[in-house]
This record gives C-alpha cells, structure tokens and sequence, in this order.
C-alpha cells in the first residue's frame, strides 16, 4: 500500500526524485554514494572514473569526500576524474577557472594521482578543440565510460554547458553561452561583459553513458526549472529533460528546491491532505487563480473538479471555507503597519498597544529598505512610530569605478574653490585614477577605493532616509565585518557580527524590527543578514525582557514577493505614496540607470519595485478585495 501511495504521489515526475531537508544531508548521501563507488572498484583493483561538475551545488560534496579522505582514510589512488566542462577561453590559474575551482575544494587535499585529473582545455587555439574533444571522448571510451556522472542544473535547464538547442546524441564540443548563463556568472567575473561567451563541455549524449546519474540542485531559485526538468515535456529548449529517458538516473533535490514539484505545491492533485489553515488558504487561492474567479464566487462543482473534494466534504460546506479565507484575507489589509490605536486589534496584523512602538527597519545593503519596504517605512514615520534605520553592510562592491573618480573630483574642485590645500588628496586621486585605468576584471580595490565606494552609499542612504522622515539620529550605519572583504565572495560571519547587532537592538529595545527576508539564495547577504539578527534576538531573548513584546517581520526584496497565501501584513499605498516612495529610491543615485549587479532583470530598482508592489494589490483585488494603486507585504517570523 505504501508503495502505491508513493507512485501516486509522485505519478507527474517523468524520473526518480529523493528529496532531503537540507542540502548537507543531500550532500553527504552523493558523497556516501561516490566515497562507496571508490571502495567497490579498489576491491577488484579497478579504476573508479567520476564525471564530476562545478558551481556551488558540489561544494559540500567535495568537502565531505576531502574529510573522509582526511579522517577516514578514503583514498583516491584508484580515481580519474573528467569534469564536464571548463570556460572558453580560460587560463588554467585564472581565479574563475574550473582548474582552479577543482584544486581548491578536491584535488590539492586528496592523494589523487594528477595525471588522472581530465579538465578541458581552455587555453587550446580553435582548431585544436575538435580533436582535443574527441581524444576527451576516447578516453572515457578506453576506461569503460563514467561509472558516475555528478551533474548541476543552470537556470535555462542546461547540464554541463549543454545550453537549449543542444541534441540528446550530443558529445563534447565547443558550444556558445546563454545570456542567462552569463548573466548568472557575471558576478565571479566582475561584469557580465568579462563572462566568456563560450565554453567546452561534455555532450548530453556522453552524460548518458555513465553507469549512474546524479543531478543536484538546492535553493528555491533552482526550484522553477527542477519542475520543468523533472515535470515537463522533453524538450530541447530545456536540455536537462532528456534525462527523462535514462535509466539510471536520480534527481537528488532539498526542500527548497523540491518545493514546486506537484506533491509538495498542490499536494491535494495527487493525495489526501491534512487540511491544515495554512494549506486550506492556499489551495483556495490557488483554485481562485486556476478558474479566474474571486474567492467568494467559488463552488462545490469547483472543488470536486479539481482535486478539492475532501477539502470540500471535511471542511465544507464550501460557502463557509470561502468565506473564512476571505476574511482572513481581508484582516491582512492594515494602513497601520504599526498597528491602530485605541482600536480593536483582535482582526488586525498588528497589535494596537503601545500606540507610539520603537522601530527598527534592518537594511542589509543601503537601499533595501527604501526599495522593499519604502511605502511603509515612510507610513510609519508619519504616524508618529519611533522608527529607527539600520544599514548591516555598505555595498561598496556595488558602485562604478567612474562614480568613485567623479566624487574625487568634485572633492578636489571644491578644496580648489575655498582654498583649502589638498595635495594628499590628489595624490590619492592620482594613484587611484592609475590602478582604475589598469584593473582587471574582479581585482579587489584599494582600500582608499572601496572607503570612496561605502562613502557614495552611505550619502544616498541617509539622503533617502532623511527623504522618508529620519532625524540622523536615527540613522545608523553597522558596517557588519562579514561584509568587508572587498570582493564579492564574502568574509565567514564572526561573533562581531552578532554582538554588534545585539548592541543596537539592547540601545533601542525595538517593539517591531523589519528584516529582509529573501531566502532564495542561500549564498546572498540578505539571508546572512537576517540570520545575524535571529542570532541576536535569540541571544537577547534568554536576559531581555522588552524581546517578549518584539515582533519580527520580513518584507521581500527588489525581484521577487511573498506567495499570497503566505502574507500576514498588507500594507496598501495610494498613489500619492507610490510617488513618495519611489522619489526615495531615486535619492540612490549610484543605483539609478544601471546597477553594477542587476540580475536577470533590465529594469531598474524602482521599477521592479512599483511592477511589484502593482501586482501584489492586484493578487489582491483578483481575489475580490478592494482594489488598492500598491501593496508592500510581510511575514512575521516567530522567533
């Protein structure tokens, strides 16, 4: 019975999918799985030859099969490798290489013999690589082919470099990037105008031949195309859909990035539910979108159809489920973000007492507080809350080279102006102005670069909270020490890191404190930043009273809003406060136009931001509540 449960649960994925909780314990399952490959074959005196990726997927991987090399005494005496691919073109020492990615987290910590260590070739000339790949080919052949191929999945479905176009016959060959892959690696590279446009990789048609398949993929980004991949019909314009047809192949995926396959999203399309309040709210928003339809015009005919009958019959009648989460809806819907004095707050996000609350708005780069949340920051100042901003980093990796020597200038000109002598400072221009003109694509800048950098930052982060309200008292820049490393690839976070954050929290004794809650990637600065004042209020929590009456909302960021069914707190702006609070983005200036990191997305923080907020009043407005100009929203976390 289990067993046809399990088939039935998972009756729309086209291959094996096993999902952990986390990716440490996917991870150490594939390194178990690889570390028992190794053992086999040094029984029979047999080579193991891996076929092995890059990227961040792996990384835990690696480092558990470095551990049991060092703890447990795994040898790889026995192991030729072939990466599936490399940039081109690329020197083997550059700090994007895959050479060198491979030397940092495996090769230079186990005994593996290098000779048996196969990278393509980045360096070769263009009419080298045809029969450097077919001699890549040969070799695989010779020992028998892959007893295990390791894979990633890139956001346009690509396996290795296997871009949308490539054939399922396909082998090793040099193939032209996507813009999406490129813009993806643009942040290694300092630009996506540095990414390569090419690449060698290993065909789909030779991944096929391995003896096993393993795809991994983590964090909920991943989570749209693992359901294309894993859901979807095959297709060349997602490569990794061909993996349908393997045998051998498993799809080894964490929470987040399972999240989308139909038996965690619509669990009621394949199985019985508990039917819990949180799901229930989901489903019937789900079912309101499917059909078009706002809640309240929902019917049982509507529930039987599509998969929600023994919502229906348990809960039902189903008038009285619409109108529950109507309601419950409509109770989101404050323009008291604070909450309302001397008002009945039983219906409401938040509480009515004490009527005058100590805010703190925890801004992980300079601008996200006015990006994310710019509506209700500048709301809660003008109802008179005690709202206080905290910057946790100075994203000073995220401004032009051009901007630094502009505010130089500016700075020389006006000394010029007062007849204030600065020859230091044109000293420190000059030598500047020189190391710009010969930087490499993601050098780190000079210390006197990356101050002029968090400087320009931290002028348009308090001209935008001056904007929405703040006295400067009520500014404060944290500068957390994680952050400053002057690359993109962050410092480990320190106990600094925390008490610097518990210190300010213990100087304001906030009644509500708003915190950047993008948890997508989990490699980003706004989930370490959140994580750092969990951390600090958990710590508080043990010793501080005032921390009993601190509630703790997450609002989202410039890309992506919560779920609706997922929002405790919808704070509806007018017109005139969708103007305020985009005329406050605007104040960051070095942002405008053309950010240094601007994702996938072409529009600028504002735009994405307004598009954002639009659309959440129109989820809501769909569902048949008022139709508001804008909404910001928020969760509460329960700390």
């Amino acid at each position: 019975m289990a067993r046809l449960n399990l088939l039935e649960e998972t009756r729309f994925e086209k291959l094996p999918v096993t999902v952990f909780k986390t990716p440490k314990e996917a991870s150490l399952n594939v390194a178990n799985r690889i570390a028992n490959i190794i053992k086999e074959k040094q029984k029979n005196n047999l080579p193991a030859v891996l076929g092995l990726a890059t990227g961040a997927t792996p990384i835990a991987v690696y480092a558990e099969l470095v551990r049991l090399h060092k703890e447990e005494g795994l040898s790889f005496k026995n192991v030729i490798t072939f990466n599936l691919d490399e940039y081109y073109p690329m020197q083997p020492n550059a700090a994007q290489s895959y050479v060198t990615f491979m030397n940092e987290n495996l090769f230079d910590h186990i005994d593996i013999e290098k000779k048996n260590v196969h990278i393509p070739d980045g360096t070769l000339k263009l009419e080298e690589i045809p029969a450097f790949c077919l001699d890549y080919e040969r070799k695989i052949g010779e020992l028998g082919g892959l007893d295990i191929q390791i894979l990633g999945i890139g956001r346009t479905g690509h396996i290795g470099f296997n871009e949308p176009g490539s054939a399922p016959n396909s082998g090793t060959r040099l193939v032209t990037l996507d813009d999406l892959t490129r813009r993806d690696a643009a942040r290694d590279f300092g630009g996506k105008s540095f990414v390569p446009t090419k690449a060698i990789t290993m065909g789909i048609g030779t991944i096929f031949k391995a003896r096993e398949i393993v795809l991994m993929a983590w964090n909920k980004k991943k989570a749209p195309i693992i359901k294309k991949a894993v859901e979807g019909e095959m297709s060349s314009d997602v490569p990794a859909t061909y993996l349908q047809l393997s045998d051998n192949v498993e799809f080894i995926l964490d929470e987040d990035a399972a999240c989308l396959l139909t038996r965690f999203d619509t669990p009621w399309l394949v199985k019985d539910c508990v039917w819990t309040e949180e799901l229930t709210r989901k489903a019937v928003i789900w079912l309101a979108n499917t059909l078009g339809k706002p809640v309240l015009k929902l019917t049982e005919d509507d529930f039987n159809n599509n998969g929600m009958a023994q919502l229906a019959l348990e809960k039902g009648p189903v008038y009285n489920i619409n109108i529950h989460i109507f309601n419950k809806l409509q109770h989101t819907i404050t323009g008291w973000p604070g909450g309302k004095p001397n008002a009945d707050d039983s219906q409401r996000p938040e509480r009515a007492e004490p009527a005058k609350k100590r805010v703190v708005i925890f801004s992980p780069h300079p601008d996200d507080d006015v990006i994310s949340m710019g509506g209700t920051f500048i709301r809660l100042v003008d109802q008179h809350h005690d709202v206080h901003v905290a910057y946790q980093t100075s994203g000073n990796t995220a401004v032009w080279d051009d901007d630094v020597l502009r505010f130089m200038e500016f700075n020389i000109d006006f000394a010029e102006r007062m007849n204030i002598d600065q020859p230091e400072m044109k000293d420190v221009y000059d030598k500047m102005r020189k190391f710009i003109e010969q930087k490499q694509p993601n050098q780190i800048d000079t210390p006197e670069i990356q101050s002029v950098k968090g400087l320009i930052r931290k002028g348009e982060a308090i001209a935008g909270a001056r904007y929405c309200g703040l006295e400067d008292d009520h500014i404060h820049f944290m500068a957390l020490p994680f952050y400053e490393s002057g690359k993109n690839q962050k410092n480990p976070v320190t106990e600094a890191d925390v008490v610097l954050t518990m210190e300010l929290l213990q100087k304001i004794k906030p009644h509500q404190v708003f915190a950047a809650g993008d948890f997508e990637d989990p490699h980003g600065t706004h989930i370490v930043c959140f994580n750092i004042i969990l951390e600090a209020l958990r710590r508080l929590q043990k010793t501080e009273a005032w921390v009993k009456d601190c509630w703790l909302w997450m609002y989202r960021g410039a890309w992506l809003e919560f779920e609706t069914y997922e929002i405790e707190m919808a704070v509806p702006l007018s017109p005139q406060e969708v103007e305020r609070k985009k005329f406050a983005i605007f104040k960051h200036q070095s942002q405008k136009d053309r950010a240094v990191f601007p994702g996938d997305d072409a529009r600028e923080f504002w735009q994405r931001a307004e598009d954002r907020n639009r659309e959440t009043a129109k989820a809501y407005d769909s569902l048949g509540l008022a139709d508001y100009e804008a909404m910001e929203a928020f969760v509460r976390y329960k700390f």
